[in-house]
């Protein structure tokens, strides 16, 4: 009679040390942070062209923040591009090169030089001009940096369509995807951790009124919306616990297999909402780009992946 060869258990550490090399190393498709890249790209335009209207009046040659000015809230080690562009021409070429960054990157088009251009730009945009900075800016800073780390152009991309006609091997899952999608999930989990925090040690936040002050503090606020509100203390309650229940929910529960999906899925829409009754849509926009960097094989395939259980294997 042959014995048969025992199995050794395997011990939480051992499958936790697995997950966790798992959702840092395991090579991952590319069709997810394509997505993801053009979703930046359009935030990116957006936010970028906030500037335009203003850009001489602030960084221009007898501009408001000065070098002085600028001295005063840089951090020692910022750096600028735009410190270069001393003259009103100069300023617009640089400026103008961001807009070329950001539109490749949002086609896709040398994916490889547009990611560090834009990411590089944007940031000295933001050390030109450090206290104008808002939160919808350190997101996209986040995203900006994390497509560099990824191969965010081998799908759904004009050097995706180039790659083609040249008869060239599609790329396939690669470590840089996994190490970028990674890094937006925790992120994503990161900043709604901090949001939370942030949030309750507001007394408004705990008596329940804060949506009714976020609402009240914005320029151009729905009149019906506001006479609702006063009207019904429960919708106001309703409202503010609901954000900070979401945001609880996100921020652990993404890291749970079987929520993740959901998760996401009311992300998409519970971020913008947020940051709309906070007044920084974009900031909820970028919020919810960070999420999808969680989302499961639904949007894998939706993106056009062949498969994958999720774009971010994370523990659990």
């Amino acid at each position: 009679m042959n014995s048969q060869p025992t199995v050794e258990p395997v011990s939480f550490s051992q499958q936790f040390g697995t997950s966790w090399n798992a959702f840092w190393f395991l090579p991952a498709d590319g069709r997810p942070l394509a997505v993801i890249r053009i979703l930046t790209a359009v935030l990116g335009l957006v936010l970028w062209s906030s500037y335009a209207a203003d850009l001489q009046r602030w960084f221009g040659p007898d501009g408001v923040v000065s070098p002085e000015v600028m001295a005063t809230w840089r951090r020692a080690y910022g750096v600028s591009l735009f410190d270069a562009a001393t003259t009103a021409a100069s300023l617009w070429a640089v400026y103008g090169l961001g807009f070329a960054a950001f539109a490749s990157l949002l086609v896709g088009l040398g994916t490889p030089i547009a990611a560090p251009l834009a990411a590089v730009l944007w940031v000295s945009i933001l050390h030109r001009g450090p206290m104008l900075i808002g939160p919808a800016d350190d997101v996209l800073a986040i995203l900006l940096w994390c497509l560099v780390i990824g191969r965010s152009g081998d799908h759904l991309s004009l050097d995706a369509r180039l790659r083609r006609a040249r008869g060239t091997t599609p790329p396939g899952p690669s470590v840089r995807n996994r190490l970028a999608l990674s890094l937006l999930g925790v992120h994503a989990s990161g900043i709604t951790i901090a949001a939370v925090l942030a949030q309750l040690k507001g007394d408004i936040w705990w008596d329940g009124t804060a949506a009714w002050w976020l609402l009240s503090g914005r320029e151009h606020t729905p009149a019906s919306l506001m006479a609702a509100m006063a009207a019904s203390d429960y919708l106001t309650n309703l409202l503010t616990h609901a954000i900070t229940l979401f945001e609880i929910a996100f921020a652990a529960g993404v890291w749970v297999a079987g929520l993740r999906g959901s998760l996401v899925a009311l992300g998409i829409v519970a971020w913008p909402l947020i940051g709309w009754l906070s007044g920084d849509l974009a900031w909820g926009c970028g919020m919810a780009t960070l999420g999808l960097a969680w989302a499961p094989e639904t949007v894998c395939r939706w993106s056009g992946s062949a498969g994958g259980k999720s774009l971010v294997a994370g523990p659990g």
